[in-house]
């Protein structure tokens, strides 16, 4: 599989909450201004409070790994989407689309709004 795109909308219940970043020094996650406007805005992690200031970690924040599958079904999916299993990235952006949960996340190129 191709790299997938670097940036990905962050959705909590439906609502487009933040970014997610991989950047050259690892990843970013900022929420959306509009978001934190929102008289109901809650966050996506209670490990990611509320803030304008953007999250910055040399490695994926845990919140966004644990979306990621794990065990045989992280080597099923490795495999069938060929991405190397150590690319949590890429892993997540391929499968977080469509998690239990209420939170989602969209790679940027594959957004339709």
């Amino acid at each position: 599989m191709v790299d997938r795109e670097k940036k990905a909308f962050v959705y909590l219940r439906d609502r487009k909450a933040g970014l997610l970043e991989k950047t050259d020094s690892g990843y970013r996650f900022s929420y959306f201004p509009e978001y934190l406007s929102l008289q109901d805005a809650q966050p996506v992690s209670l490990t990611l409070p509320l803030t304008h200031e953007p999250y910055e970690s040399e490695k994926l924040f845990p919140f966004f790994l644990g979306l990621n599958p794990e065990g045989w079904l992280l080597d099923l999916t490795s495999r069938t989407l060929k991405i190397d299993p150590e690319n949590s990235f890429n892993i997540l952006l391929a499968t977080a689309g469509d998690c239990i949960g209420a939170v989602k996340i969209i790679p940027s190129d594959e957004e339709n709004n």
